[in-house]
């Protein structure tokens, strides 16, 4: 995925288990999505991911903690101008 994810792209948040290393609870949600800041090319140390991703939660996250969201579709709309009225001068 680190191929595929670069700054400014969302993310979804789909594992909150708690820290590889630590053992301490996520500050993160499910569900929720993210814009992620950056890509650390760091192996992370569960072994399951080639990068890590800075979303600007604590430090860094492993990539298999998130699921990344196409990109939206541009879409255009028409937009209704309105003319000011023309005011009759009041004598």
């Amino acid at each position: 995925m680190s191929d595929a994810v670069g700054p400014g792209d969302l993310v979804i948040c789909v594992n909150v288990a708690p820290n590889h290393g630590s053992g301490r609870p996520v500050p993160l949600v499910a569900g929720e999505t993210y814009r992620v800041l950056g890509v650390l090319e760091f192996a992370c140390p569960c072994g399951r991911a080639d990068a890590l991703l800075d979303i600007g939660i604590d430090f860094a996250w492993c990539q298999t903690r998130f699921r990344l969201l196409p990109k939206p579709k541009a879409q255009t709309r028409t937009r209704r101008v309105t003319a000011p009225k023309d005011l009759e001068p009041v004598a």
